[in-house]
């Protein structure tokens, strides 16, 4: 009998979970759906710690025994980038945000890949892309017009 090891299996099933897009969720699927979204963490320290894994650990088991029913799961990742966080982290360590924050956002990935999550990693998303802050904007312009009635914005 061969003894477990993890380096290597491990190593041997993400491959093979990378290669056949088994976490990417089909467009134009027949399946029931389902949607499971975990808090995005902050990549404005060095990596993930025991808590991320706790949250982490219960939504991937969620996804994973949805996709055994045959629901068609999407379970992505992203980066909440923006704000005080990376500020912070930047301003403690004198380190541009845009540099430590992808940085920070490779070694999380690899940290959360490592584990095992299932992840659809081609919906992954990051709150710094002007593609996805854009709309951010656009919503807060709506919630003031309508708190305030006014079209235009006064600065």
């Amino acid at each position: 009998m061969e003894k477990y090891n993890p380096q290597k299996i491990e190593r041997k099933w993400q491959k093979y979970w990378r290669k056949s897009g088994i976490f990417e969720a089909k467009n134009k699927s027949k399946k029931a759906k389902f949607y499971c979204l975990d808090m995005f963490p902050y990549p404005s320290a060095q990596g993930l710690h025991v808590g991320h894994f706790r949250g982490y650990t219960f939504s991937d088991v969620v996804s994973k025994k949805k996709m055994m029913e045959g629901f068609n799961c999407l379970h992505p990742m992203g980066w909440d980038a923006f704000g005080l966080p990376a500020e912070n982290f930047a301003i403690k360590t004198g380190i541009h945000p845009a540099v430590s924050t992808k940085k920070a956002i490779k070694n999380i990935k690899k940290q959360l890949i490592s584990a095992g999550f299932g992840y659809d990693w081609q919906r992954e998303i990051c709150t710094y892309q002007p593609d996805y802050y854009k709309w951010t904007q656009w919503m807060f312009l709506q919630l003031y017009k309508n708190i305030t009635g006014d079209d235009e914005i006064h600065w």
